[in-house]
């Protein structure tokens, strides 16, 4: 099994929450619930020309991350994904992984996992 540290940017078939769906766009892995289930927690990435949302965090190495176009990651949006269902394209730059971990853990806070 091929495994994926966080901050690799990689092309998923994401879930829709609004519409029974399935479109592939790129995400960034955040973490793996447990490796022996072969899953991710990836975070939706988006065009930065859609409405903000609290918590998106702009790419700023798009490069880098192997995006074409004004990207950001937006944090609120997580799914959990099958290992096989990754491609990988890019990773994010430090000081935007570092970013994504903070807004991730302002949605996630600790006292809320239980």
């Amino acid at each position: 099994m091929q495994t994926f540290d966080p901050g690799t940017v990689c092309v998923v078939p994401f879930p829709y929450v609004e519409r029974p769906v399935r479109k592939r766009r790129p995400c960034v892995v955040v973490g793996a619930p447990a490796a022996s289930l072969e899953l991710y927690w990836m975070t939706m990435i988006t065009s930065r020309a859609n409405d903000p949302w609290p918590g998106d965090v702009v790419v700023s190495d798009l490069d880098a991350a192997g995006l074409p176009h004004p990207s950001v990651v937006r944090t609120a949006k997580i799914a959990t994904v099958e290992a096989a269902a990754l491609a990988p394209i890019g990773t994010l730059v430090p000081a935007d992984w570092s970013d994504v971990l903070a807004a991730v853990s302002a949605n996630l806070p600790a006292a809320q996992i239980q």
